[in-house]
């Protein structure tokens, strides 16, 4: 299975600038060994069409988060985008408290995130995934051939806005955006 960060992400800066309105620099977190160079340079397009000015924050270990999240904020982030990362999903509670400390809206790899503090993420269904993981795992133990299926995308995304920490952050987010939302949390 595909997860598409790349476009993910820049699919959440479009809703993180909808959602924030005076959202003109963005800080954009990762770990090369999550999501790569091919995201960040998805996301820092996308920014750039946007009118967005972008200040890439590279996460080698967990000691990082803090002097990342300060450098967006010194730097005047007025959001982050966070890329998917195994090292990052590991230590998301530590993010999610500076992100909150800072008052800096953000935009996380998946709903989880979302569930724990991260004000919105648009992501491919986890639960989704797994079922169709299921079936090629099915698949293989009836004697496919691993090399002989097919890679895929996901089919199903969900949008996930946390309404709890839009009112921390002091915003409100937009009826329009809302409305496309397939989870609020309260």
């Amino acid at each position: 299975m595909a997860f598409q960060d790349a476009e993910l992400s820049t699919k959440r800066l479009d809703l993180l600038r909808e959602s924030v309105p005076r959202l003109t620099r963005i800080g954009v977190l990762w770990h090369k060994e999550g999501s790569g160079t091919a995201a960040v340079q998805a996301v820092e397009e996308s920014a750039r069409k946007l009118g967005i000015q972008v200040l890439v924050l590279e996460i080698r270990e967990p000691q990082d988060f803090a002097s990342a999240v300060a450098s967006a904020k010194s730097w005047g982030a007025h959001g982050l985008v966070q890329l998917a990362s195994p090292l990052i999903t590991k230590n998301r509670a530590t993010l999610l408290e500076l992100l909150s400390a800072n008052h800096l809206p953000a935009t996380c790899e998946m709903r989880r995130y979302v569930a724990e503090g991260c004000l919105m993420t648009y992501s491919a269904s986890l639960k989704a995934l797994f079922r169709r993981m299921a079936y090629f795992v099915d698949r293989i133990l009836r004697g496919a051939r691993p090399a002989d299926l097919p890679v895929e995308q996901p089919r199903e995304f969900e949008f996930v806005v946390n309404l709890k920490s839009a009112k921390a952050l002091g915003l409100t987010i937009p009826p329009s955006v809302l409305g496309r939302a397939d989870e609020v949390i309260q």
